[in-house]
């Protein structure tokens, strides 16, 4: 081809070489594009046919540097002094075949006997009556369906013998959390139980009352989950308190469909925020708006000071340059960037998850210290990794050997970008590497959105949002939360508003243990 352009005249040799040359680009960008696509096909693959497990998919052949008899792995640019760190943590109790089933000693027992008839109960040689000289026993577990009653509270009327106009004296009738309610607050507590933590819409519960020939519409039904909602506010407004008053706060989104008056749905959204205290917070909070407006988050936290979990939204990126806010990016949200690689640098993203890995090690073994030794390991031996992390993503990123709109390269640049907040947690005890705090609050009502589809109004979101942070909340402390409703939509109405937080689910449970144990105490004989 040389020889072939040297013999022709230089004007039409200077076009050739100038189309072969857009040629070569044209090939150059078909071939990228074909990896572009190639990669994304892989992705959608993946998505559809392979395993949805993030765990971690290098190979580790290097030691591990957390447990004890492990030593931090080799480093090739400069030799540091190791150090071994041993931890106790409680021993995880193993599963075997005996424990299918457990259930508290104190259940009601069914004595079912079963009798020879009376007519054997006589020696056919003898005459003489059969002597009954042990038993067999098998114990099961068993159940009923679902058990309703009429509850008929009657108050008795007094008046003084031969004063008619004295008037009559008697007990007011208990306050009802929703007034002339035909149901009382144990099946309201139900309804709530089945829809907000067992997710179940509201037609599958009309079923499962149908079941012991009990109905109820679905309009009623509904209705008293919205007031309900609305009754228990002011928990609802306590628990923010806390959330706010905590200054460690774990915050995600979530959509939701919206159904509107003119019967189509539209998306709005229900903001959780985990907060309340301690490194796995108590509190559930969700917060319903029709939108994912930033507005919606500054306003929500324009009182709050201290640190911030989430991930890279937009919103959350700019809450940090605000005062007073100490914002923690999620490092999970830029370790799942290179799990989910298919092409590229398939090396370096191993080692980059391999490093990612150590950090959480570390913080398994920090968690398990007290704070200023959760500090310590963090700053002497999490530090180290962190910032060979970031300095080689940096040098990886402007080498530029990638394709420019490769996942390899997002994957880069997700990290770079929250690259300077990660520091952030290593001078904070109470924050955290992650936000999957915020991740598991999330679950439940993408598990519920799957089955109700839809909430029927704004006002119907409001409520729901209600109670979702008051079940959630009972699941995460493991409270009954049909128990707790019960005893709260019958005690709100008259405990003093001062004092609602005395009923907030982590003050409750507090409460009835203190009870149990007294009542667990023996009596003292004078």
């Amino acid at each position: 081809m040389v020889e072939l352009l040297r013999t022709i005249a230089p004007e039409p040799r200077e076009r050739i070489e100038a189309v072969l040359a857009e040629k070569d680009g044209e090939i150059k960008r078909s071939h990228d594009e074909i990896a572009r696509l190639k990669e994304q096909l892989a992705w959608f693959q993946k998505q559809l046919f392979g395993r949805k497990s993030e765990r971690i998919v290098a190979d580790l052949d290097e030691s591990h540097p957390t447990l004890p008899g492990f030593e931090m792995p080799a480093e090739t640019e400069t030799a540091e002094e190791k150090e071994t760190i041993v931890y106790e943590r409680k021993k995880t109790r193993r599963v075997t075949g005996k424990d299918k089933i457990s259930y508290p000693d104190d259940l009601p027992v069914e004595r079912v006997v079963i009798d020879i008839p009376e007519e054997k109960k006589i020696d056919d040689k003898t005459g003489e009556p059969l002597v009954c000289i042990g038993e067999e026993i098998s114990r099961k577990l068993a159940m009923r369906s679902e058990y309703f009653y009429i509850k008929e509270t009657v108050i008795l009327k007094y008046a003084v013998k031969g004063r008619p106009l004295a008037g009559v004296i008697a007990e007011p009738m208990p306050d009802a959390i929703l007034p002339r309610c035909p149901v009382d607050e144990s099946v309201i507590a139900e309804i709530i139980t089945d829809k907000y933590a067992d997710h179940l819409p509201i037609y599958r519960v009309v079923e499962r009352f149908l079941r012991s020939d009990v109905k109820i519409s679905r309009q009623a039904i509904c209705a008293w989950i919205v007031s309900t909602g609305i009754s228990l506010e002011p928990l609802y407004k306590a628990m923010w308190v806390r959330i706010i008053e905590s200054g460690v706060i774990f915050v995600d989104e979530v959509p939701v469909r919206l159904l509107t008056g003119e019967g189509k749905c539209h998306q709005a959204y229900a903001w959780i925020y985990v907060g309340g205290g301690g490194g796995d917070p108590p509190y559930r909070y969700y917060d319903f708006q029709t939108g994912r407006h930033h507005e919606h988050l500054f306003k929500a936290l324009e009182n709050f000071s201290g640190s911030v979990h989430s991930d890279r939204y937009g919103a959350y990126e700019k809450l940090a340059s605000r005062t007073g806010i100490i914002w923690h990016p999620c490092m999970v949200h830029a370790r799942r960037k290179f799990v989910e690689l298919e092409s590229g640098d398939i090396v370096f993203r191993d080692w980059v998850i391999r490093h990612i890995r150590y950090l959480f090690m570390f913080e398994r073994v920090a968690w398990a210290r007290s704070p200023e030794e959760r500090l310590a390991i963090r700053r002497e031996k999490e530090k180290p990794i962190l910032e060979k992390l970031t300095r080689r993503i940096k040098e990886r990123l402007e080498t530029g050997a990638y394709l420019p709109k490769s996942k390899f390269r997002e994957a880069l640049e997700y990290f770079m970008a929250a690259s300077p907040y990660f520091p952030n947690y290593l001078d904070h005890p109470d924050a955290r590497l992650d936000n999957n705090v915020a991740e598991r609050a999330a679950r439940p009502w993408a598990i519920g959105r799957k089955n109700w589809l839809f909430v029927g109004s704004e006002t119907a979101g409001k409520a729901a949002a209600v109670l979702f942070s008051l079940v959630q909340t009972c699941r995460n402390l493991g409270v009954n939360p049909r128990e707790y409703l019960e005893d709260v939509l019958r005690r709100l109405m008259s405990h003093p508003a001062s004092r609602v937080a005395e009923l907030l689910p982590d003050n409750w449970l507090a409460a009835k243990r203190r009870a149990e144990a007294i009542a667990d105490q023996p009596l003292i004989q004078a």
